[in-house]
């Protein structure tokens, strides 16, 4: 059984950092892309950025030059570095990834359970 265990949100203020994790577990094959999404109430998911497996990311207009996303492909692990925070990043951010199970032929897209970042004004 895969899982995705994501780690480190919190409550920050305007201008803080913090970093999120997102660990990789299970027998797997390989991680295929990885990112990171966020959902404020009210409001649908989005996309904040990805990762390929080389380590080609991509982010959202809103947080490029204030976040920085890494992954270690030894450890299995994802990491999110959040600088400059907004108050307008406060939502539940889920970690994703496309793996390829041990015994399966197949992508399969894998969440994890999501983890509260607040930015207090």
């Amino acid at each position: 059984q895969v899982q995705l265990v994501e780690s480190g949100g919190g409550l920050v203020q305007a201008g803080g950092s913090l970093r999120l994790s997102c660990a990789v577990f299970g027998s797997i094959l390989s991680i295929n892309a990885m990112g990171w999404y966020r959902q404020a109430p009210g409001k649908q998911r989005e996309l904040v950025a990805s990762i390929t497996r080389s380590g080609r990311t991509n982010y959202a207009d809103s947080v490029k030059g204030r976040f920085t996303l890494s992954r270690d492909n030894a450890k299995n692990t994802m990491y999110l570095q959040m600088n400059s925070l907004k108050p307008e990043d406060t939502a539940v951010y889920y970690c994703n990834a496309a793996i390829i199970p041990s015994g399966r032929d197949g992508v399969i897209n894998y969440w994890g359970q999501g983890t509260q970042v607040t930015v207090s004004s």
